[in-house]
């Protein structure tokens, strides 16, 4: 994510598009630029430990602005997952493949550290809509759970292409999928849009994080949730 990036206020519409494109634009390039760095289905690759980049959300809302679009899915464990399900409590929604073994693992332990460190009565809960089609079988959402060492908040969302696909469009996630078939097999590579929603207790979107983004950035934005809501 480029130091120059803007920030979007309120979810101006525009630029919130320009923001989520150049997301996506930028993981191209790097994969262009640094072998392996496009979020793939089965490869692997040395990136930096943490997040660089520019500090705080890329777009904000108000109290009451913008309803987070609802939706529901099924989690790891085949029982239903909605957004309707955790009124009264605060939701991060984001968008993770399976399968990736470079960005979204990175991403999900800074979300892990996220809820690590806030009071039990605070910790939000994490809803991860799958962004790959050909990763959403129990086995491989399990293994992530133990791989990636997932919090007990972390729910993944699956279901099939036309649910993903409403809920990619109503949380304007671009997904890009490259199929490339070797020795007869075909290996589906994933880009997407690396964004992290955070939904308030009334079911609001309040803030976006695209990554890179830190734990401590994230975890500000909740606080400053739960004191307005005390």
């Amino acid at each position: 994510m480029s130091a120059h990036q803007p920030s979007v206020a309120d979810g101006s519409p525009r630029l919130f598009r320009w923001v989520l494109w150049s997301c996506v634009a930028l993981v191209g390039v790097l994969g262009g630029l640094l072998i392996g760095l496009i979020t793939t289905s089965h490869k692997s690759a040395a990136i930096p430990s943490g997040p660089v980049g520019p500090v705080g959300p890329a777009a904000t809302w108000s109290t009451g602005a913008k309803l987070a679009p609802g939706f529901s899915l099924t989690d790891q464990s085949g029982k239903p997952v909605s957004l309707a399900a955790y009124r009264g409590r605060p939701v991060i929604v984001t968008f993770i493949d399976p399968l990736c073994r470079n960005f979204c693992p990175l991403e999900a332990k800074v979300l892990n550290d996220v809820v690590a460190k806030l009071p039990a009565a605070q910790r939000p809960a994490i809803v991860a809509v799958s962004v790959n089609l050909w990763a959403n079988a129990r086995r491989y959402l399990v293994q992530d759970v133990h791989k990636w060492r997932l919090t007990p908040e972390w729910r993944w969302g699956v279901g099939s292409s036309r649910q993903l696909a409403a809920v990619w469009k109503a949380y304007q996630i671009e997904v890009l999928d490259q199929p490339k078939t070797i020795a007869g097999v075909t290996v589906h590579q994933i880009t997407h849009t690396e964004g992290a929603f955070i939904v308030d207790p009334t079911g609001h979107q309040r803030a976006l994080y695209l990554w890179p983004f830190r734990a401590v950035d994230v975890t500000h934005t909740l606080q400053q949730l739960a004191r307005a809501s005390s």
